[in-house]
C-alpha cells in the first residue's frame, strides 16, 4: 500500500494499419485465458515506461504541472516539452541540492512516503533522471502521448 506512479506511452496507430505489414489476427494468454486480439480493430498500443514508487515530490510536480492542482489518482496527459522540463528541473536540484525544497517539494500523504531531503528523495531525483532520458531519447519520444496516473 502506498503512493504508485506510472508514465505511460501511447502510440496511434489507427484502426487499418495504413502503413504496417502486420494484419490479421493473434491469440494471446493473460491469467490462464485466451484473448483473440484483432490487428484490424487496434488503434492505439499503450506501455508502462516509468513506474515510480513514493517519489512524492515528483507526484506533486505532475499534480501541480500537468492535473491543474487535482490529486484524485485521474490519468493526465503529460507533453512532451513537460517531460524535457521535469528532467531540467531534477537535474537543476541534482546539481544544487539546497534548492530541493523549494523547486521540487515534497508532498505528504497517506502512506506517500519520506518527507525529508535525504538519500531517499536524491536516489528518487537519480532515478527519475535515469528513466527519463531513456524516454526522453527514443526516436518517436516527440511524436508519442504520455500519460500519468497515480494510486494509493
Amino acid at each position: 500500500m502506498g503512493l504508485d506512479m506510472y508514465l505511460n506511452k501511447r502510440h496511434y496507430i489507427g484502426a487499418k494499419w495504413e502503413h504496417s505489414e502486420v494484419n490479421g489476427n493473434v491469440t494471446i494468454t493473460v491469467k490462464g485465458k485466451p484473448i483473440n486480439i484483432i490487428f484490424d480493430r487496434i488503434q492505439y498500443i499503450e506501455e508502462e515506461i516509468i513506474c515510480w514508487r513514493k517519489a512524492n515530490a515528483i507526484h506533486k510536480w505532475f499534480v501541480d504541472n500537468c492535473q491543474n492542482g487535482i490529486d484524485e489518482c485521474q490519468g493526465s496527459y503529460v507533453d512532451y516539452e513537460q517531460l524535457k522540463k521535469l528532467l531540467s528541473l531534477v537535474k537543476h536540484i541534482k546539481a544544487n541540492p539546497r534548492l530541493a525544497k523549494e523547486l521540487l517539494p515534497v508532498q505528504s500523504g497517506c502512506f506517500f512516503g519520506g518527507t525529508e531531503y535525504d538519500e531517499c528523495y536524491f536516489e528518487k531525483l537519480d532515478f527519475t533522471i535515469e528513466q527519463l532520458e531513456k524516454v526522453l531519447a527514443e526516436p518517436e519520444a516527440e511524436l508519442s502521448e504520455y500519460e500519468y496516473q497515480s494510486s494509493w
